[in-house]
C-alpha cells in the first residue's frame, strides 16, 4: 500500500511539474497568445503567428463590418433563402425563413450563439450583400494592419484564417464598441419576432463568462473541422485588461480549460505586468510580421 502511494506521489509531481513547465501555463490548443491590453506587452504565446482556419470568431469582423457601415440597431430584417443558402452545413439555426427580428437581436443571435443565419440578414440590413461583407470584413482587417487575416465567407463556415495574435488584435477593436462589448459580455437574451410569434432563448457559448469563476469582458466561440475548437476573450485581473485567443483545440472544453490555465497562472503571479500607461494603445508592428508592440 505504502508502495502504491509513493508511485502516486511521483506520477503526481510529474503532472505538476509537467502543467507548470518553466512557469508557464500548459496551453493544449495548438496556437495561443495572451497581451496586456492596456500596454501591448506579450504576456504568453505558443504558435501565435502560425495561420490557421478560425471558424465562427470570424463573426467578430462581420460585427464591426456593419457598424462601421451604420447599421441601425432598432431596424428590423427579415431571414431569407440566401442566409439559410450560406449558413449551410453549419450548426442548427434558430433563424426561420420569414420571421423577422430586430437588428441588434440578430447581432445577439450571431455573437452570443453564433448562429450562422445572422451575417447575411445583417450585411444585408447595412446594404452589404454576401460578396460585399466578405469585403467589407477584409477591409476592416486591413484597417487594423492584419496581414495574415483574411476572409471567403461571412459564417466562418468556409476558408477564412488568421492567427491567434491578430485575431486578440481584432478583438481589443470589436471591444472598443460599447453596442458589441455589451452583447460579447452578455450571458443570456430573449430575442423576440417582429409578429410576436418566435421567442427565442439565446445563452452564450462563452462557457468562462458563465462560470463566473473569472471576470470574463466578453468573446467569442469557433468550431469547424478543420479549425478545431477555437476561442477568442478578454479578461480583467485587477486593473489589468487582458486578450487572449486560443485556436486549434482539439476537444470542446480544452479552450476553457485553456483559459483557466492561463487565469490561473495570471492570478498566481506568473506573468510580468507592466504598469499601464494612460495613453497606450495596442497596435500591430507591422514590421515585425504582426507582433505586438506599444
Amino acid at each position: 500500500m505504502m508502495m502504491r502511494t509513493c508511485i502516486l506521489c511521483v506520477v503526481v509531481g510529474v503532472l505538476a511539474s509537467t502543467a507548470w513547465a518553466d512557469n508557464l501555463p500548459d496551453v493544449r490548443s495548438k496556437s495561443a497568445v495572451v497581451i496586456d491590453a492596456e500596454t501591448g506587452a506579450e504576456m504568453f504565446a505558443k504558435d501565435a503567428d502560425e495561420v490557421r482556419p478560425i471558424a465562427s470568431t470570424t463573426k467578430i469582423f462581420v460585427a464591426m463590418a456593419v457598424r462601421k457601415k451604420g447599421l441601425d440597431l432598432d431596424g428590423w430584417t427579415a431571414i431569407n433563402k440566401v442566409d439559410a443558402h450560406e449558413a449551410k452545413g453549419g450548426a442548427r439555426t434558430r433563424l426561420d425563413i420569414g420571421q423577422t427580428f430586430r437588428n441588434k437581436d440578430l447581432l445577439r443571435a450571431m455573437l452570443m450563439a453564433s448562429d450562422n443565419r445572422a451575417p447575411t440578414a445583417l450585411g444585408r440590413a447595412a446594404g452589404l450583400d454576401p460578396d460585399a461583407l466578405v469585403a467589407a470584413m477584409n477591409d476592416i482587417a486591413k484597417d487594423l494592419h492584419l496581414e495574415r487575416t483574411r476572409f471567403t465567407s461571412p459564417s466562418g463556415l468556409h476558408g477564412n484564417v488568421s492567427t491567434a495574435r491578430e485575431m486578440a488584435i481584432a478583438l481589443r477593436a470589436a471591444l472598443d464598441d460599447g453596442t458589441l462589448k455589451s452583447i460579447m459580455g452578455d450571458p443570456y437574451e430573449e430575442i423576440v419576432s417582429k409578429d410576436g410569434y418566435a421567442k427565442i432563448h439565446y445563452g452564450t457559448t462563452n462557457q468562462p463568462l458563465v462560470a463566473r469563476k473569472y471576470d470574463v469582458i466578453g468573446g467569442k466561440t469557433g468550431y469547424t473541422k478543420p479549425a478545431g475548437y477555437c476561442y477568442i476573450t478578454a479578461a480583467r485581473f485587477e486593473d489589468h485588461e487582458v486578450l487572449m485567443a486560443f485556436l486549434g483545440a482539439e476537444g470542446k472544453l480544452t479552450r476553457f480549460a485553456d483559459f483557466d490555465r492561463v487565469a490561473s497562472w495570471i492570478d498566481r503571479g506568473g506573468p510580468k505586468l507592466k504598469p499601464k500607461h494612460r495613453h497606450a494603445r495596442l497596435k500591430v508592428d507591422v514590421e515585425a510580421r504582426g507582433r505586438v508592440a506599444k
